[in-house]
């Protein structure tokens, strides 16, 4: 049974680099849940119940994330932050197997595979979650970064399980793209 402690939505209106304003404002946005790890501080062979987690908490956050953004979404990643008594392969079982269908499902499909971080770590710590365009896996102008952390989270028996879209690339790419 899927237990959420706490669910957030957090926006980033990215306006200018340095001092050189953007022709719009790219806006990213994480949707996250804190979910009770039901497999802390054991071994656990069949990590089922955490696959049906991550797929729970897609089709439970992701449309209140997509409304967020100003313009269609165009590029997604994924990552997971598991607690101490959990184990790196927990976080895996949240974001791999059925996450993203909810996820493309809410951005309106999606070709590309959707990059992802795990890791594990104390209460506070921050992950960097990838992005890349949701279809074009050479889109180099939209390969970005956003780094999340929630003060209280995830607690030693927790997992952090956090979906992040965005309605644009990095504000002023400059490094081409890749092979076609």
């Amino acid at each position: 049974m899927l237990h959420i402690r706490k669910t957030a939505i957090l926006r980033e209106d990215v306006t200018a680099e340095i001092t050189k304003v953007g022709e719009r404002p790219i806006v990213r946005v994480v949707g996250l849940a804190v979910i009770e790890n039901p497999f802390a501080g054991r071994f656990v062979e069949d990590l089922t119940e955490l696959f049906e987690a991550g797929k729970a908490v897609g089709e439970l956050l992701m449309p209140d994330v997509v409304r967020q953004l100003s313009q269609s979404p165009i590029s997604y990643g994924k990552a997971a932050i598991v607690g101490t008594h959990g184990e790196f392969e927990h976080g895996g079982a949240c974001i791999h197997p059925m996450l993203g269908k909810p996820m493309r499902s809410a951005v309106g499909g999606g070709k590309n595979v959707i990059p992802s971080n795990v890791k594990v770590g104390a209460c506070g710590v921050s992950i960097d979650v990838p992005l890349a365009h949701k279809d074009d896996p050479w889109s180099f102008d939209h390969f970005d970064t956003m780094t999340v952390a929630i003060a209280d989270a995830p607690r030693p028996n927790e997992i952090m399980i956090i979906m992040a879209i965005a309605d644009g690339g990095r504000l002023h790419p400059r490094c081409g793209d890749g092979p076609r």
